[in-house]
């Protein structure tokens, strides 16, 4: 059947409840991300510590994951943030979500701390608490074939040494690359001695109507081939942005005191160090590079954060500390973020050498960027500091906060320099989870050669001008929406309306597929207020662990910096006037002027059921 269990698993008292996840609450939510934030509002206390045995640790598969739906292999992690002390929640795709669900499983529930190191088994409907002493120590590639020698095929979710250490920015990876990155899950495996999640199942996935499912993702394969940025991310992935973010002068650099860097990190640089394309579950985009250096990657996230944004111009070093950060389980968006900062806060005299133990920290420092990561996820020395993340403010003092490229708490995820580009800004911060533009990332707002009645059909605005932020509150409105219902159904974000493409799957699709798979009759309204449902939801959860209006802001570099080069020169976000955009989104969202729910919306959200 397309609805698989729901298992509650009490790691403290080794217990395993198994139960049904009502069709209510699909219907609502349908899965991912959606339900996620659902059963983390229900279980979690309100002021929970994150690293504690209070948080409530959630993997869940999406309504589409592991069909025949095409790029729908992915799955959302969820707890609250040991990180940012918010919300936590990261997107994951790979081979791990499909596996769960062939395994019996759309969600687990995890509450509690296992008294020793411990992995859960998955197979064909049950559940076991097993010893994970053989595979604590060892890093995220170790471990996932160690479990594949003793329990044959099988698909898993780990955390590496940076869990086991508690590293705030840890990540919950799977296979060699695919990671849940953000927000510091990994760590919250960790505090639980909560290595790994084995999947392995034979159930195979029953849907309403095979034949139309069948049908409909061969049009919509077809439909996606037919535009001209599918065979590019086939050719090049993700790093073909690098090459158009900093044409325009809008790459993070040195800590964004820059907003250019090098054309040695250039798509067609990067590809001299791929063996082959490869691919996530039923996707056939083919967007992952296998390198010769024995990983996969870089995406355009690790060639910004570990070359432009750490001052790195060989490409060769930059896939290398891809590599390494995968292997210790550290999430590349937070530690790019942080080990540009410390370079500037040394550069600036606000930490020194004793600070440091001894290091020189400064930009461009290839070995001493390896030497930090490993220190990092083992807690050592220096690393020590760092592996606090944005709460090292408290550490290295007040002041450094106004280098800090973050929102949220949360690290800039993403390597944009949002000053020019004003959708992304307020995206970036009235994201739920931080400083991410995966949350929302208008991108038709820079594709100057769409037409602007393209734009106005989808976001409602034809946002000709991406400088100035009228009317940029109705792109993140819409992208906002979308996304959390792809994230909701199991769906890759690159095959999305509007994510890279404005002619990509839409609401039309989705209910389609919903339709193939369910029998569920879904119009294109139902599946947006899907999305906002998701948002409110998340917005609850925030309020109630202290985020206030406050927090919906940006770095302070980004309002009073202007930006130095090339055609973004002179640009950076106006108070005023974000303030202004900031109100306008508030209003569209039905939010009070402080950003907060109204009763009547809180009340409606908690009566589902």
């Amino acid at each position: 059947m397309l609805n698989k269990k729901l298992a509650i698993i009490d790691l403290s008292k080794e217990k395993v409840k198994i139960e049904e996840t009502p069709d209510s609450l699909r219907k609502k939510l349908l899965g991912g991300r959606g339900l996620n934030i659902y059963y983390l509002n229900k279980y979690l206390k309100s002021g929970a510590e994150p690293l504690s045995p209070d948080n409530v640790l959630i993997f869940g598969a999406g309504l589409l994951t592991g069909t025949l739906t095409p790029s729908s292999s992915r799955y959302n992690v969820s707890a609250k943030s040991p990180e940012t002390g918010f919300l936590g929640d990261a997107n994951c795709g790979g081979f791990f979500g499909p596996e769960l669900r062939y395994a019996g499983f759309d969600r687990l529930i995890i509450l509690g701390k296992a008294k020793k190191p411990s992995y859960l088994y998955l197979c064909d409907g049950k559940i076991e608490i097993r010893d994970a002493g053989p595979y604590w120590s060892k890093d995220t590639y170790e471990v996932q074939q160690s479990l594949r020698n003793d329990l044959g095929p099988c698909e898993s979710a780990v955390c590496g040494v940076a869990g086991e250490k508690l590293v705030r920015f840890a990540c919950v990876r799977t296979g060699v690359k695919n990671a849940a990155g953000r927000c510091g899950l990994g760590a919250v495996m960790g505090s639980k001695n909560l290595k790994a999640v084995v999947a392995q199942g034979t159930g195979g996935i029953k849907i309403k109507h095979p034949d139309q499912m069948q049908k409909l993702a061969e049009e919509i394969k077809k439909y996606l081939f037919s535009s001209k940025i599918s065979p590019l991310l086939g050719k090049l992935g993700t790093p073909l942005l690098y090459e158009v973010s900093n044409a325009i002068g809008a790459i993070r650099t040195k800590n964004s005191q820059l907003n250019a860097w090098s054309d040695s990190l250039n798509a067609e640089e990067i590809e001299k160090y791929v063996e082959k394309m490869i691919s996530c579950s039923s996707c056939m985009m083919h967007c992952r590079h296998r390198n010769i250096f024995g990983g996969e990657g870089p995406e355009y996230t690790a060639v910004g954060m570990f070359g432009a944004n750490i001052g790195l111009e060989n490409p060769a070093q930059v896939i290398q500390l891809n590599n390494l950060a995968n292997e210790l389980g550290l999430d590349i968006s937070s530690s790019g973020t942080i080990l540009a900062w410390v370079f500037e806060l040394y550069e600036r005299g606000i930490i020194n050498k004793e600070k440091t133990g001894g290091l020189e920290l400064k930009f461009g420092d290839f070995e001493l960027a390896q030497k930090l990561l490993r220190m990092i996820s083992r807690r050592e020395g220096f690393g020590d500091m760092l592996a606090e993340s944005t709460q090292a403010v408290k550490i290295f003092g007040e002041s450094s906060r106004d280098y800090l490229i973050a929102v949220k708490n949360l690290p800039q995820s993403d390597p944009h320099d949002v000053r020019y580009i004003k959708a992304f800004a307020l995206g970036i911060a009235t994201a739920s989870r931080g400083a991410d533009h995966l949350r929302s990332r208008p991108t038709l707002e820079i594709f100057s050669k769409l037409p602007p009645e393209v734009k106005e059909r989808i976001y409602g605005t034809k946002i000709t001008d991406p400088t100035i932020l009228d009317e940029k509150e109705k792109a993140v409105y819409f992208s906002e929406h979308i996304f959390a219902a792809v994230d909701s159904l199991g769906i890759c974000k690159f095959i999305c309306h509007g994510f890279n493409s404005p002619h990509f799957l839409d609401y039309s699709y989705f209910k389609k597929l919903i339709k193939a798979a369910t029998g569920w009759e879904f119009s294109e309204k139902d599946l947006e207020e899907t999305g906002r449902r998701v948002i409110d939801l998340e917005r609850i959860f925030n309020a109630r662990e202290g985020l206030t209006k406050e927090d919906d802001t940006l770095p302070k570099r980004y309002f009073d910096d202007p930006m130095p080069l090339k055609i973004s020169k002179g640009h950076h976000v106006d108070r005023v006037q974000f303030a202004s955009a900031l109100a306008r989104y508030y209003q569209l969202r039905d939010w009070t002027e402080e950003g907060m729910l109204k009763a009547e919306r809180i009340k409606e959200l908690e009566s589902i059921k």
